[in-house]
């Protein structure tokens, strides 16, 4: 048996998330298909994050087991000319049985990228989040900047999140405007369910004046979601690096950041 690491980048609106369901509708169930089909066996894929739908992914990985003696260009083309539109392998490499894309992820990257302005974009539906009222990126990025570190945060977690702990190394966090468009980075060895999207509704709310820059540190040391904003939409939020120990030489070592399209970006 081979072992096969790939990386991955889709639309995650034309998905039901990444997980595989009973229906289909998954980027998983796209993915082993094409991937099955090529491989002339049933194949199982683990990912190194398994994202919500809607949200997107400009660098995902994900490994499966294979017994098909088949050159790595197979793994990317011929899959690709059996996927939908919305999905597309980007690379493929060999690694030995000791890898596991999510297990040994050391840290992911996410971007959120916000649309400021007062009416909704056509062209980027479901690329990109929303948000009609002003916002001060200066003071979210201000807020934001207690995030980093080793933290619970419980206060902005999903009440079904099946994490162990709520405890989380932040080790980046960044917010900064580009005209029209409002982009929050983080870099972390880890997040929870919803986690991205509970923070950038509750920077938002300090970014429209409802709460003082303060206020996201106070929340932060609540842990209790109750207090927090609504969990923003799914639209904006894109996965775009993973990291893994040296000795895994993946393309770009797991770290791809990219954006989207985007005019101003």
């Amino acid at each position: 048996m081979k072992r096969i690491a790939l990386g991955v980048e889709y639309a995650g609106d034309a998905f039901l998330g990444w997980q595989s369901q009973r229906g289909g509708g998954a980027v998983q169930d796209a993915l082993e298909d094409a991937l099955g089909a090529i491989c002339a066996h049933p194949v199982r894929l683990h990912c190194a994050g398994r994202t919500d739908a809607g949200v997107h992914a400009t660098a995902q990985v994900v490994h499966f087991d294979t017994s098909a003696e088949r050159p790595l260009g197979a793994w990317v083309r011929g899959v690709n000319a059996l996927l939908p539109p919305a999905v597309v392998v980007r690379w493929a490499v060999e690694v030995d049985d000791g890898f596991h894309a999510r297990y040994l992820a050391c840290a992911r990257r996410y971007r959120y990228i916000l649309h400021n302005a007062p009416v909704r974009p056509a062209l980027l539906a479901r690329r990109v989040g929303w948000f009609h009222a002003p916002l001060d990126a200066a003071r979210m990025a201000e807020a934001a900047a207690c995030l980093v570190g080793r933290h619970d945060f419980s206060a902005f977690r999903a009440a079904g999140c099946q994490a162990k702990t709520p405890v989380r190394n932040m080790y980046e966090v960044s917010v900064a405007r580009s005209g029209e468009f409002i982009v929050f980075d983080f870099y972390a060895d880890g997040f929870l369910h919803h986690m991205i999207r509970n923070l950038v509704g509750a920077l938002c709310y300090v970014g429209k004046g409802r709460h003082p820059v303060g206020w996201m540190a106070e929340l932060l040391a609540s842990r209790d979601r109750k207090h927090a904003a609504p969990t923003f939409s799914p639209d904006g939020l894109y996965l775009c690096g993973v990291d893994y120990p040296p000795r895994w030489s993946l393309p770009g070592d797991g770290r791809i950041i990219a954006l989207p399209r985007i005019p101003l970006l």
